[in-house]
């Protein structure tokens, strides 16, 4: 016998509608420029979709089209979130901090037929544009008709101005009803240990997404939170912000390019912001900012890390200001998020450090997710935050499979999906992140964890950043070695350093040697680049044998 409830697909377009009905004057901010902040609403924002979604018709788009966007974080590239998606098409978020040469391939992989794009990336499309005008009809610059770059662009590929398109377009587009496993979204993986995957979301999936995404245990949004988006809207939705907030009719403060560590602070108190996120290379700058400057944070209450693993020099130090710290984990091909921090009765009462302990982990599984470890064989290991094995993970929004890579690049093994990670999940339903599997140091057979000896190093006052590889080893096979950016105006002492590993690892896990740099090098995500370290100094501890520090 089938329920007597009304059937509703779930789409996007439900939500920007939900939003500007309901909530018409929450804010959606914008820096625009170093100078100058940009101010509307979610209910001129339905109507600019809309009236956006009449100039895609206008130039070609389809239901089923993917539709380039290659922008920062601001209330133009929000627009196109809910156009394209609302319309049927797919809003197609590219990485502009991918090489030219993975970009070029993602946009012609993917065949998308129109690029909108910020003007800091007009060069960049300028050396593309003969590697795409394969399938790039049309290239649309996110600016006014005063503003805009002149490109010669290849024979078939036409340039047009935003606010242009949208002068001449008018606001009476209908969202339309429609299947809601229709394609909303595709973003491509990283693509650090190969060509980059597009991971193809669905518009029941982002739904479901946020509506998990935001119970009172994971982002929890509510109306009366002012958001600072410092999450790539490029990357994996933005963690799913942009739908989350609007169903919450939550402010959306977006910082456009403009993410160094004073400029963030300055955001967080002049927007009297309440709730924010992001990699921690984001936090630990602006972290850097209120010691040097004094400053106080009286408006932020809760801070979301992800992307890498959280120091604890955030927890305590961001808590130390009165700030929730806390992390949650996910992958472009889990929409992402897949478990988030939540206090349960069991660990309610913890004392300051096993609190602290705690908010180290990746937090527990969000309802409509589910994950579990196992061996070598595929048997799964025990819940005990000891055994660590292969992390899967399984849910409504975790991909199947990567785009036209069919059974070949399925991405799920009898429905789980292996992460790539390798994890312990304690008896509470805690994850925690050991390592990469390509990361995890494997020394003489036993595995050590990278993340915690970099976690342990970045709690030093003097170390701003720490990376930990696996370094070739002659007897050991390999073994960790530490590479450190000193804090600006800081010295490192290595031995000082390594003392803080007394006591708290094992003595064996203790790095072989410690190489001060001027940099570390990140991924196109924000993530430290592993591999082009190791590329770099695997073989350091082999051509410097005299370096050991343990």
């Amino acid at each position: 016998m089938l329920g007597l409830m009304q059937q509703k697909n779930l789409l996007l377009s439900s939500i920007i509608q939900h939003a500007a009905r309901w909530h018409p004057s929450g804010e959606i901010v914008s820096r625009v420029s170093e100078t100058l902040v940009h101010r509307t609403d979610y209910a001129t924002v339905e109507r600019r979709s809309r009236r956006l979604a009449n100039v895609l018709l206008r130039l070609g788009v389809k239901s089923g089209d993917r539709v380039a966007t290659m922008a920062w974080n601001g209330y133009r590239h929000l627009e196109l979130y809910w156009a394209i998606s609302g319309m049927g098409a797919v809003c197609h978020t590219v990485n502009p901090r991918l090489a030219q040469d993975d970009i070029a391939y993602i946009i012609t992989h993917a065949g998308d037929s129109v690029l909108f794009a910020d003007l800091s990336f007009a060069g960049l499309i300028d050396d593309i544009a003969p590697a795409i005008a394969g399938c790039v009809r049309h290239i649309v610059f996110l600016a006014a008709p005063d503003e805009m770059p002149a490109l010669t662009l290849p024979s078939g590929m036409a340039l047009h101005c935003y606010e242009d398109l949208m002068a001449q377009a008018d606001e009476s587009f209908i969202w339309p009803d429609f299947d809601e496993n229709t394609a909303s979204a595709l973003c491509y993986t990283s693509g650090t240990t190969g060509r980059p995957k597009g991971v193809l979301y669905s518009h029941r999936s982002a739904v479901l997404h946020a509506l998990s995404a935001n119970a009172a245990d994971n982002y929890g949004f509510r109306a009366m939170d002012r958001i600072f988006v410092a999450t790539s809207m490029f990357h994996a939705t933005a963690w799913g912000w942009p739908y989350a907030a609007a169903m919450a009719g939550a402010a959306m403060i977006m910082p456009g390019r403009w993410l160094d560590g004073p400029a963030v602070l300055h955001t967080l108190n002049e927007e009297r912001i309440t709730y924010s996120g992001g990699v921690p290379t984001i936090w630990l700058g602006a972290l850097d900012a209120l010691r040097k400057t004094g400053a106080s944070l009286p408006y932020l209450k809760r801070l979301m890390v992800a992307g890498s693993a959280c120091p604890r020099v955030l927890i305590e130090g961001f808590g130390a200001y009165g700030v929730d710290v806390f992390q949650a984990w996910g992958m472009t091909e889990t929409s992402p998020i897949v478990a988030h921090h939540a206090t349960i009765p069991a660990t309610a009462g913890l004392d300051t450090e096993s609190a602290t302990r705690l908010r180290q982990k990746q937090g527990r599984p969000l309802y409509g997710a589910d994950i579990k470890i196992v061996d070598a064989d595929g048997n799964e290991l025990p819940r005990d935050g000891i055994a660590f094995g292969d992390l899967l993970t399984r849910g409504a929004w975790v991909c199947r499979e990567y785009l036209f890579l069919g059974a070949e690049g399925a991405a799920a093994v009898d429905g789980w999906f292996a992460t790539g990670d390798v994890a312990t999940i304690d008896r509470d339903g805690y994850v925690e992140l050991v390592d990469r599997s390509k990361d995890v140091i494997k020394s003489g057979g036993e595995w050590i964890s990278s993340i915690a000896l970099e976690n342990i190093a970045v709690s030093h006052p003097d170390v701003a950043e720490a990376a930990v590889i696996n370094a070739k080893h002659e007897r050991w096979q390999e073994r960790p070695l530490l590479l450190v950016v000193p804090r600006e105006g800081r010295t490192i002492d290595t031995a000082d350093l390594m003392k803080l590993y007394d006591g708290a690892v094992a003595r064996w896990w203790f790095p072989d040697a410690v190489v001060v740099v001027d940099e570390l090098p990140h991924g196109a995500t924000g993530k430290l680049n592993k591999l082009a370290l190791r590329r770099k100094y695997q073989d350091y501890l082999l051509d410097n044998p005299g370096a050991d520090v343990a």
